[in-house]
Parts: C-alpha cells; structure tokens; sequence
C-alpha cells in the first residue's frame, strides 16, 4: 500500500520524510495487477494505458467505466466505496477504468480509497505499453514476455507483441532459468562489478526487489524455507537486506519491529538493522522503535 511505498523510497533515497509519500510529483493508482501503485506522475500513461486490454469486450468495459465515473463525479473526489454503487457496480470493479490513465485514487491503507478522474494521460496504448515494458525490464531483467506479462496483469499475447516490437533494442541472454532478454541500453550495467551495498535495509511488503513469481524467487533466495517465509500465502512480511542480501524477514506492529533472520547475525550487523529501523520515517509514530529479535 502507499505507505509501504514511502519505505521503498527510504531505502533508495537519503533524507525521506514521513510525507514524501504524498509529494506533488507522485500519484496513486490500480496499476499492474490492479494493485495500488505510488508513482512518478509523469509515469502515468505507462502503469495505466500501458495496460489497455489488448480485446474489444476489455476495452469497452474500461471505456464504459471510466466515462460513466467521469460524469458521475463531476469534478469531485468520493469514496470507492460510494462511487461504485452510484454506477451500479462493485467499488472494485472500478479498477478496470484505471487502464484508460484517467482514474486516479487516494489510499493511506487504513480507509477505503478515494477516487476521481483527470484528463487522459496518453491517447496511444501501445507506446504505453512498450515504455512499460522497458521499465519492467531495467527493473526486473532479464526477463521474458511470459514474466512481463504476468507482472503487468495483461494478456500473454500482448506481452510476446510487445517485446517483439522492442526487439531491436534488446539483447539476448542466458540465466539459471534460460534465454531471457535485457535492454540493450544496460548491459553495461549488467557487466560492471558490483558497487557499495548498505549495511542493512528493511524493505517492505512488495517492494519491487523481491516482486517476483514462480522460478525467479529461487535466484533470489535459493533455500525453499527461507521463500516460504518471504514469500507468504497471506500479506508478504518485509525483506531484511545484508550487506546487499536478503537474509531475513519483519514485521511491525506499531513501535515494536520485529526481526526474524535466517542465520545468526553478527554484532555489527544486529547494530545497523537497529539503526535502519530507528531511521524509519514513519508518520504518526509515537514513541521510539524497539526492535525484537527471534528466530
């Protein structure tokens, strides 16, 4: 959710503050998967129309939706809740009119999202879709046109077209898992030594470094407990980063972090997870973090 989203900045990002996760530059939408999204504004046309149902019956759906919310709305802002009764659907069925980058929503986790329309954020789908697919790529690769597909929630078929329009701006590679494909523009990237990696992050549920399905969990995390434990049925715990590794996992509740790692962890790196909790730019928080330790 948006403020887990505040924590994935945290840790990237020097200085975060407890409401950065509500900056002008960023806005909130059903995006990949018709999960809730924090993004750059400007990135809007790519995590919406660049999902625009590739069929007639999706797209008219997604049409129908998002003139009728439009009109509805009027100009204002309404509970999810509200709107979607007002239309005569389920509040949820309203996440299919996000495809059309003109729905946007308002979600702190706690309430039901607001939602309202702007202004179309592209007219044309698929140059969308193939600027997200270059960010799936650059964030996830290597990867394929099944993987792009799964993790962008759209048709395998429109996933296979559109890395077959990118194809001269990739190159082909081979992973544990296979042939894969990365941009052309970062295999230099690919072929650099690694650099400096903090001591500790606490990553949260879903943070894109560990948004992965099937096979590509294992290259992540190779023991099948440990996956298990990071990758739940329910609601996924945090990730605990060691010196660039995923080595455990969290969970808070209010001011108590608990930490649960997979190995004895060594004084040093008990002090830098402590000090990456306490720098938690959490709002509302009263009181000071404690950390518990199990495992």
């Amino acid at each position: 959710m948006p403020r887990a989203a505040l924590l994935s900045i945290h840790a990237r990002v020097e200085e975060t503050e407890p409401s950065d996760w509500e900056h002008p530059s960023l806005v909130q939408l059903w995006g990949p998967r018709y999960q809730v999204y924090v993004i750059a504004a400007r990135d809007l046309a790519a995590f919406s129309l660049g999902r625009f149902p590739d069929d007639s019956k999706g797209q008219r759906r997604a049409e129908d939706l998002a003139t009728r919310l439009h009109a509805h709305l009027a100009g204002a802002k309404m509970p999810y809740g509200e709107a979607g009764p007002a239309l005569g659907v389920h509040p949820n069925a309203l996440r299919y009119a996000a495809t059309t980058g003109t729905v946007l929503i308002r979600w702190a986790g706690a309430r039901q999202p607001t939602v309202w329309t702007v202004p179309a954020a592209g007219d044309d789908p698929l140059a969308a879709r193939l600027e997200l697919a270059r960010r799936h790529l650059h964030v996830f690769g290597p990867s394929t046109p099944a993987a792009f597909a799964r993790w962008a929630g759209i048709s395998a078929r429109a996933g296979a077209a559109a890395f077959d329009s990118l194809r001269r701006s990739l190159t082909a590679v081979r992973t544990p898992l296979g042939a894969a494909w990365i941009l052309s523009r970062d295999e230099s990237i690919f072929r650099a030594e690694p650099g400096p990696v903090a001591a500790a992050r606490l990553l949260p549920s879903g943070d894109a470094y560990f948004l992965l399905q099937a096979e590509e969990r294992a290259l992540l995390v190779p023991d099948a407990d440990h996956r298990a434990a990071l990758w739940t049925p329910r609601v996924w715990p945090g990730a605990v980063l060691l010196d660039g590794e995923i080595r455990g996992t969290w969970r808070r509740a209010n001011t108590t972090v608990t930490i649960q790692t997979w190995e004895r962890p060594s004084r040093a790196a008990r002090d830098a997870v402590e000090a990456e909790a306490a720098a938690l730019p959490l709002p509302g928080l009263e009181g000071q973090i404690a950390v518990r330790w199990t495992g």
